[in-house]
């Protein structure tokens, strides 16, 4: 790495650091004055409270990391111009592509970060945060009751009187399905996932052959492995994780990992369900999230390399502007895109086509 590089890098990772930290500690402030209530409520402690707060890092990044790249960015390249550095540096004969080479290198780093982040970690933290506020951390205290899905690749119906979706234990659950000769009805007393497959406790199974009969023939045993019976516990997750949400809160933010989606997505082949747009939405959206990291370097290396003695702080009030409006319309596409009146590819990459446009616009006028 030339010496350059270092040093371009080393004062770009300073501010980043900062504005890192900064919007940390200016959420976590503001969260918890707005929800002490809830705290005091479920009696957590200050380490849990400090516990809660660790757990929804991750998907506090996937909204503060282009941010806190952005304002870095025009904060550095501002401060940069304003010391004659960047027209130093352009006299000795480097390009303004070679110039913003390890600003796009940290942009591809932190862009594959935020989606490893968002697909591995944010998902399984964010229900462990919600776990601990409603049972305090305790796993076997979070239970789903009256829980009904429908898996559409094996046609089975599921009812499940209570459910705990961190262990994968049912109480009392029905399955419900249709071959060509036969129909089937399950019930059991309880059921768990145990080596990739459904064990069912204290079962009996009506077999209904041909499905229009109605005396069935029963097998009643103590343990039924359902290998025949779909619904894994991802599964399950990913149709709690749906049904709990409506279209309002989808045209929000992204709330869907790609693992999520797509585990859905078997349950349910070909997206045939009234919520086709609001999941392939979230769907691009979150194949559309890591390139924002690229396009806030395309966005930020113009307005920032400008030419120019300027204050400093110019590029902390352009930072704000900027985001404003690409938050803007990224809501403005989620909504559209949730909402079916616009596809859900253009809906999701709409913000970065336009910004990155924009960007690559003004860097070639950039003399």
């Amino acid at each position: 790495m030339r010496l350059l590089d270092r040093y371009l890098l080393r004062e770009l990772f300073v501010p980043l650091f900062y504005c890192l930290l900064g919007f940390q500690i200016f959420w976590t402030a503001f969260d918890l004055f707005s929800r002490l209530d809830v705290y005091q409520n479920a009696n957590m402690g200050t380490g849990e409270i400090a516990h809660y707060y660790l757990l929804q890092t991750p998907e506090l990044l996937t909204t503060v990391l282009p941010i806190a790249l952005l304002l870095a960015l025009l904060y550095t390249l501002t401060n940069h111009a304003r010391h004659n550095e960047l027209v130093a540096i352009r006299a000795a004969g480097v390009s303004m592509a070679r110039l913003s080479v390890p600003y796009f290198a940290v942009a591809v780093v932190l862009g594959g970060g935020l989606f490893l982040v968002t697909e591995f970690i944010a998902p399984k933290a964010t229900a462990e945060a919600t776990r601990l506020v409603k049972g305090k951390g305790d796993t076997n205290s979070v239970w789903l009751v009256n829980l009904d899905f429908r898996d559409d690749s094996k046609n089975q119906v599921w009812h499940i009187k209570r459910y705990n979706p961190a262990t994968g234990e049912m109480e009392q659950p029905a399955v419900d399905w249709e071959e060509r000769d036969a129909r089937y009805e399950l019930f059991a007393s309880r059921a768990e996932w145990k080596q990739g497959t459904w064990v069912f406790y204290d079962a009996q199974l009506q077999i209904y052959r041909p499905p229009t009969n109605d005396l069935p023939q029963l097998l009643v045993t103590n343990v039924l492995t359902g290998r025949f019976i779909g619904g894994s516990p991802a599964q399950l997750q990913a149709e709690i994780k749906v049904s709990q949400m409506d279209k309002i809160m989808a045209a929000k933010r992204l709330r869907l990992s790609l693992g999520e989606i797509m585990e859905y997505w078997e349950l349910h082949p070909g997206m045939k369900t009234d919520r086709a747009a609001l999941l392939m939405t979230q769907f691009h959206g979150r194949l559309a999230q890591p390139f924002t990291c690229l396009v806030v370097v395309l966005v930020a290396l113009p307005f920032g390399a400008a030419g120019g003695r300027r204050n400093v702080y110019a590029g902390v009030a352009g930072s704000v502007g900027i985001c404003f409006f690409y938050f803007v319309l990224l809501r403005w596409g989620l909504a559209l895109g949730t909402a079916g009146h616009i596809p859900a590819l253009l809906a999701a990459w709409l913000p970065n086509l336009i910004f990155a446009g924009v960007g690559i616009t003004m860097l070639r006028k950039v003399p």
